[in-house]
């Protein structure tokens, strides 16, 4: 990267998604809540857009998502915490477009990042701020890989990482935290169940608590992956964007980062539908999304091999639901065969080992193109969250 004197941050508060309380950056936050209206919000990293970059600034830069520094809430350059994430391949899938009658289908593939997934993002930004705070312990409940994220860059940056997942996890996520020293909890149930033990050891112990959209910073990361594709594709957007959602901190980012471009001045133009995929053994967006009950709050999940798909209450579900509306798009979920169906397909006919969650994609795709929600003249992007071979266990 350049001369890292040079670099500044344009990050100027947090707010929250709710009320558009302004809180300090430079202090430790996590969420904001209304106890009176019985509501709880992210909070969301504001920048300064006055103070223009240029996107040119680019050509010098390193292949990584640090890249876009300005956008990004860190201030000092010496606390960045860096794995090599960022910067994965955007990939012409011609076979499958050529099969399915599409004219342009491309996949983002998150496979390529440190410890194989998209959550490498998120907690190189999160485990930087981290420091750049002084914050020493930290705890996350994961279905997986966010767990084994936060504790490869945890051990870089000499953080102490607590791990909680649930007991049927792929063996593989388990070691991976291990090796990496984090402390490894495990717990009968999912992902809502190990959130509820996090939430009272971190009250116990003086955790600070990295789970989905409850901090600032693991979103900042996962928005670069929409800095990316537009840069990939030369500043224009795909129509379309398949998204697998669990959580839904990457599909909040995604759109996060287009608007962020745009009031840069570095896009023109509409935005891509977003389109939240789930599976149909923990489908609470899609529920949301077509009315079947009121919020999440008391939805029942069954497990899923797509381990990052089974979460039955989102923190951020709201926000996830209007932007779903915002961008015109829709959510729609598939069931665990046609998943797996996915991952043979894009293993067969690409070349590509994708994690189930990026099956879930194939499925939800050629359904959407049989009810005409998605033309076989648009151009459409496939986001696999990451890779395969750590779901070899679900997979058998």
């Amino acid at each position: 990267m350049e001369n890292t004197m040079t670099l500044t941050s344009h990050v100027t508060h947090l707010e929250c998604a709710i009320n558009k309380k302004k809180f300090d950056h430079r202090q430790v936050q996590t969420f904001c809540s209304n106890e009176a209206e019985g509501w709880k919000a992210p909070l969301f990293a504001k920048y300064d857009f006055l103070n223009y970059v240029d996107k040119e600034v680019l050509l010098d830069r390193e292949a990584s998502l640090w890249r876009y520094f300005e956008f990004l809430p860190v201030l000092d350059p010496a606390n960045i915490v860096t794995l090599g994430e960022g910067m994965t391949p955007l990939l012409h899938l011609e076979n499958l477009a050529k099969e399915f009658g599409i004219s342009k289908l491309l996949l983002k593939d998150e496979s390529l990042n440190p410890t194989g997934s998209f959550k490498a993002r998120g907690q190189a930004v999160a485990v930087s701020k981290m420091k750049e705070l002084g914050i020493k312990q930290c705890i996350v409940p994961t279905a997986g890989n966010a767990g084994g994220a936060l504790a490869a860059y945890g051990a870089k940056a000499n953080i102490e990482v607590t791990v909680v997942m649930p007991r049927l996890t792929p063996e593989i996520f388990k070691q991976e935290c291990r090796y990496f020293g984090a402390e490894l909890i495990l717990v009968d149930g999912l992902i809502n169940d190990c959130g509820k033990l996090v939430a009272e050891m971190k009250a116990e112990n003086g955790y600070f608590d990295v789970s989905t959209m409850k901090e600032p910073y693991r979103l900042e990361g996962k928005k670069t992956m929409g800095f990316e594709i537009a840069e990939q594709m030369n500043w224009e957007l795909p129509d379309v964007i398949f998204y697998p959602t669990g959580g839904g901190t990457g599909l909040i980012g995604l759109w996060k980062a287009f608007e962020e471009m745009k009031q840069a001045g570095w896009i023109t133009g509409k935005f891509p539908r977003l389109v939240a995929v789930q599976t149909e053994n923990c489908q609470p967006i899609v529920w949301s999304y077509e009315g079947k009950h009121k919020n999440a709050s008391a939805y029942q999940a069954k497990p899923s091999m797509a381990n990052g798909l089974a979460v039955p209450s989102p923190f951020a579900e709201r926000q996830i639901l209007e932007i779903l509306k915002e961008s015109n798009g829709f959510a729609i979920s598939v069931s665990e065969q046609e998943l797996l169906d996915g991952v043979k397909t894009l293993s067969k006919r690409e070349g590509l080992f994708v994690a189930p969650e990026g099956g879930a994609l194939i499925p939800a795709m050629k359904k959407a193109l049989e009810n005409k929600w998605v033309s076989r003249d648009e151009t459409i992007l496939l986001l696999n969250t990451g890779s395969g071979y750590k779901y070899a266990e679900n997979l058998l």
